[in-house]
């Protein structure tokens, strides 16, 4: 009878397992089908087999569980999709120097366990989500290299583990916030926004009607 009962406890920890790694597959396919490739990098990125954890530029923990998506300088375009959300044990996000465009989903909040989310040197516009400040894990946010707007959102400052941040050469306005991590993050890490202000005095938010969050 306990073996019966440990073989079912198993087989149910096994179906979960096998559960959240095809909902992982389906969120990583939806990105594949919002890109252009025309390097074929995604070739191997098959919505029928039932882990994404053989596709190339994935990575994933001894429990199937996508913890790493390394896509930088792939030559991808087209957009990111709110899906992403769903990588639950995502670490590194990683779509530096590619082509891509249209918003950071405000669900990349949803990545409890991100250390490091890479977008620099893309054409990403809109707004800096303030959902990111809900990544208690992240260390680097490179941003740099967009066309991102708006202002800076301080819910980035109350986030203990940040080390770096880089939102230079983007449309950021406002100003720097100079609470938090950010008292020690390096003036030329936001340069090259050509409507965003010197540090916050005594760090007093400036709220500037002409620099409205998109």
């Amino acid at each position: 009878m306990a073996a019966t009962s440990l073989l079912c406890i198993s087989l149910t920890l096994t179906l979960l397992h096998l559960a959240a790694a095809n909902s992982e597959g389906d969120a990583l396919y939806t990105l594949k089908r919002s890109l252009s490739d025309p390097n074929n990098v995604l070739q191997s990125w098959d919505p029928t087999l039932v882990s994404p954890c053989t596709w190339f530029h994935v990575t994933c923990n001894q429990d199937n569980r996508v913890t790493r998506v390394d896509l930088g300088n792939s030559n991808l375009s087209g957009h990111l999709v709110p899906e992403l959300g769903k990588l639950e044990h995502l670490q590194y996000l990683e779509l530096y120097k590619n082509n891509i465009q249209g918003i950071i989903p405000p669900e990349l909040g949803n990545l409890k366990s991100l250390v490091s989310l890479d977008l620099y040197n893309n054409n990403i516009s809109g707004s800096i989500p303030p959902s990111l400040g809900n990544l208690k894990n992240l260390v680097f946010l490179r941003l740099n290299d967009n066309r991102l707007t708006g202002p800076i959102p301080r819910e980035l400052a109350v986030i203990p583990s940040l080390k770096v941040v880089d939102v230079s050469n983007n449309d950021l306005c406002g100003t720097i916030p100079t609470s938090g991590p950010f008292e020690h993050i390096p003036l030329n890490n936001f340069e090259n926004n050509p409507r965003l202000e010197g540090p916050e005095l005594l760090g007093l938010v400036s709220y500037d009607t002409d620099c409205p969050a998109s």
